[in-house]
């Protein structure tokens, strides 16, 4: 599957905007300008295009949850629209058919759920299944109906719904990580904020001809980017790694530190969490249970410069081997020079916002012109030359 293009129009500050995502989806920008915004949106079409919106289905995928008058576009001068509109558009890749899903919500009123105003469903351009307001056969327009309607036409692209429906928004903090507080968002096999990390981990760490092998890395080559660990393993808690007054989860990730003796193993309880974070991001990216299609708001947190572009560039290599969809927001530079933006695949997007504040999203690609100029993209980006950045006086 390739996803072309999705469209958003009325959401927040994304009054009308569409962008065509790769595999791994990188957005640069000013604090407020709508990155995260944009994850949201997409967090809103999964809901939409899976099974219906309403304040748990949201709060599943990440998604902020807001006043509901909050959720609609509302710029000074603009005419108020009834709707929020999303679309997407995919291509399977063993045919050359363009599929598209548009969906058009209206916000909740007097109760929890936001209502269908329509759905559509159309292959080559041409229109193949649809419902609307004005149908007879609307039917219950608080739900989605199109992964459970019977309609033959729908058979070819309901295959990316099936893969939209686990898509979140991952968050991860340090406490979730460290195993001391549940997470909010559970999902299989990790959750949203870091939870049972430890028990995903066991699924992809196995010994192998003779070597520990993380997913399909060695794990020499993780422990390189954790450069003062010599071994990770999981175990249960113990009273001599872990203090008895600490809540735990029933599996934890134990340390060895390559300066210490082999004895004086600690769990991710006293590790830093910059080597949580890695373990957190190679797992979303190798897990076979983790979602195919998923979000990272703030991909940097944690992580040192030199780290960040590192596990930057494993990250992509993962993603494109094992065939999912990322989206992420950064604010650090080095995550840009972690990026291999020769390869289409890989596409970096600046959010920035335009005079009357409506949110806009354009892809940066390097030209020949600035590469001969010898610049990192982390220096051009920090020198405004990619957008994205606040003109700060």
């Amino acid at each position: 599957m390739n996803l072309k293009k999705i469209s958003v129009g009325n959401f927040k500050s994304l009054f009308h905007v569409s962008f065509e995502p790769g595999k791994v989806n990188v957005f640069i920008g000013a604090n407020g300008s709508g990155k995260s915004t944009v994850l949201e949106a997409i967090g809103l079409l999964s809901a939409a295009m899976t099974d219906r919106v309403d304040a748990n289905s949201l709060q599943r995928k990440g998604v902020r949850l807001s006043a509901s008058s909050l959720y609609k576009s509302n710029f000074k001068g603009q005419r108020a629209k009834p709707t929020i509109d999303l679309s997407l558009e995919w291509e399977e890749e063993e045919q050359s058919d363009i599929f598209r899903y548009d969906v058009h919500l209206t916000t909740p009123k007097d109760t929890d759920y936001w209502k269908y105003h329509s759905e559509s469903f159309s292959q080559n351009g041409e229109r193949k299944w649809g419902r609307s307001n004005a149908s007879q056969k609307q039917g219950n327009n608080y739900i989605g109906f199109f992964l459970i309607d019977e309609n033959p036409e729908l058979v070819n692209g309901r295959e990316i719904a099936k893969l939209f429906s686990n898509f979140g928004i991952f968050q991860p903090n340090t406490l979730t990580l460290r195993g001391t507080v549940p997470d909010p968002n559970q999902m299989s096999p990790i959750g949203l904020n870091g939870g049972r990390l430890a028990e995903a981990l066991q699924d992809i760490i196995k010994e192998k001809d003779g070597d520990v092998r993380f997913g399909s890395l060695y794990m020499d080559d993780v422990l390189e980017m954790i450069d003062w660990a010599s071994d990770i393993s999981i175990d249960i808690p113990k009273k001599t790694s872990i203090n008895s007054n600490i809540p735990t989860t029933r599996q934890i990730i134990e340390f060895s530190d390559r300066f210490m003796k082999n004895t004086a193993k600690f769990t991710g309880y006293d590790a830093s969490e910059g080597a949580l974070y890695v373990l957190f991001m190679l797992c979303l990216a190798m897990h076979p249970q983790a979602p195919s299609v998923f979000a990272v708001d703030s991909f940097d947190h944690a992580l040192n410069p030199r780290l960040a572009k590192k596990i930057t560039q494993v990250f992509c290599q993962q993603i494109l081997e094992n065939k999912k969809h990322v989206f992420l927001t950064t604010h650090n530079p080095l995550v840009l020079d972690g990026l291999d933006l020769k390869n289409d695949d890989i596409r970096l997007f600046a959010v920035d916002r335009d005079r009357n504040g409506f949110a806009q999203i354009k892809r940066i690609q390097v030209s020949e012109e600035l590469l001969r100029e010898g610049q990192s993209l982390s220096r051009l980006w920090i020198n405004g030359r990619l957008g994205g950045v606040p003109e700060l006086i």
